[in-house]
């Protein structure tokens, strides 16, 4: 059985398909959050303590930390900033984290800073990409994100997305690096654009499993890109792609109606044994108060009745 061991200073994570899913919270990342952003640059880490306490406190397995700020000339900025956030983040929780750079001047001085044995994420199958990162992920004996796309961009052939993934696998066991040391990423795309991203993914992530033997992860909000009330698309995807084989997921775990699936899956999926982290998490849970959804619920109620009359006087005239 494939089985994926991050860590921090003082926990261990097993990633695997007989393992509670692995939430890897996504929230400290200034992309697309330019508050957060501004703050980092001006070395101000408020934000940053409060996503890391808060995901932990929701559920999350582990960390992403990424300190992308800017575009500018991120080779001088960014190793700096991301050991700095590193330190703060491993000094206030115990989770195993996942150092997110595309610069690989900043995956190394991660590792060096990282306690335990972090996620690197990520790799591509880009020859420049393979060629800088594997050999990190051999010096430091950890595992890696492996991103379904090379040189030619993101397919929209599932079967080509695929045969990178496989490129990647075997182009890391010329390195030394062993199949359960890659997780791969199958590049999840927007059910909004492409109305069969969420078949191709599931397809995707059985062959994988099956074929390669790897385990899994996926930036999870991508499937509900452009769609409004993104995480009722989200909540519903996550069931289908644990049950497709998906291993882990970079998420928010602060959304507790996504968190709910996580937790249900396992229960149904075997991997919560007895099922004891449901009973612990929900044992006080209080259904949400009696005629919270009235309003709505009359208002349709009294649209029936009102067209159940007209259609009535309508028959008897």
């Amino acid at each position: 059985m494939t089985r994926t061991i991050v860590a921090s200073a003082t926990r261990e994570v097993i990633i695997g398909f007989d393992q509670p899913f692995c939430v890897i919270g996504e929230r400290i990342n200034p992309t697309g959050r330019r508050k957060l952003a501004a703050e980092m640059v001006a070395g101000n880490f408020e934000t940053v303590t409060h996503d890391a306490l808060a995901q932990v406190a929701a559920g999350a397995t582990m960390l992403d930390v990424n300190a992308g700020v800017t575009a500018v000339d991120p080779n001088a900025t960014e190793p700096g900033l991301l050991v700095q956030t590193l330190e703060i983040v491993q000094d206030l929780v115990d989770v195993p984290l996942s150092i997110d750079s595309s610069v690989s001047a900043a995956i190394e001085a991660g590792l060096r800073a990282a306690k335990g044995r972090p996620l690197v994420n990520s790799v591509t199958g880009e020859e420049e990409k393979l060629e800088a990162i594997l050999p990190l992920v051999k010096k430091y004996d950890v595992p890696v994100v492996a991103i379904s796309n090379d040189e030619t961009g993101i397919s929209e052939d599932p079967d080509v997305r695929f045969e990178v993934a496989r490129k990647i696998v075997q182009r890391a066991a010329d390195f030394g690096i062993p199949p359960h040391d890659i997780v791969v990423d199958p590049l999840v795309m927007p059910i909004g654009a492409m109305g069969t991203a969420g078949q191709q993914v599931f397809r995707l992530l059985r062959r994988l499993r099956e074929e390669l033997k790897v385990n899994t992860t996926c930036g999870l909000s991508n499937i509900s890109f452009g769609l409004p009330h993104r995480h009722g698309i989200n909540a519903g995807f996550i069931p289908m792609v644990i049950g497709a084989g998906m291993t882990s997921a970079i998420m928010n775990p602060c959304r507790p109606q996504e968190m709910e699936m996580v937790r249900a899956a396992n229960v149904l999926n075997g991997t919560d044994p007895n099922c004891s982290n449901w009973i612990m998490t929900y044992r006080d849970h209080q259904p949400a108060a009696a005629g919270t959804t009235a309003p709505a619920a009359a208002t349709a109620g009294s649209g029936a009745r009102r067209r159940g009359g007209r259609e009535a006087r309508r028959a008897r005239e």
